[in-house]
């Protein structure tokens, strides 16, 4: 399993990029969730306008095994959702860092315990 150098790791499985200009970043689960999901077959995701906040559930993915919570791995507004993968919530599991991406959200905290991917691996390993 290969994760994104670039890329900011929660301890519940999510990933972050670097926010652009405007501050605006992009949150999907890893590639090592999607893999422990199985199958996702449904995606309820936040709403454009919406507040997420660091560490609290603000969505769920159901899958063929199980339904999990999606956490937000920062405080912000919610700028855009992954429309493809409500219409196609396989995009999680076949492009969990590409097109299976969940969120954009405008960040106005963000927390100190984002792991790098170096340290994602080895919490995940552990």
């Amino acid at each position: 399993m290969s994760n994104p150098q670039q890329l900011r790791y929660s301890k519940e499985h999510e990933w972050l990029s670097a926010a652009d200009e405007n501050g605006v970043a992009t949150v999907g689960i890893t590639e090592f969730a999607a893999n422990a999901l199985g199958d996702v077959v449904y995606a309820q995701l936040p709403a454009v306008g919406d507040t997420v906040a660091a560490g609290e559930s603000c969505g769920e993915l159901e899958s063929t095994k199980s339904v999990s919570d999606l956490y937000s791995p920062v405080t912000g507004e919610v700028v855009e959702a992954n429309q493809d993968v409500v219409d196609d919530p396989s995009l999680v599991n076949s492009a969990p860092f590409e097109g299976g991406w969940l969120f954009k959200v405008k960040i106005t905290g963000e927390p100190g315990d984002l792991l790098s991917a170096d340290e994602y691996v080895a919490f995940t390993a552990g």
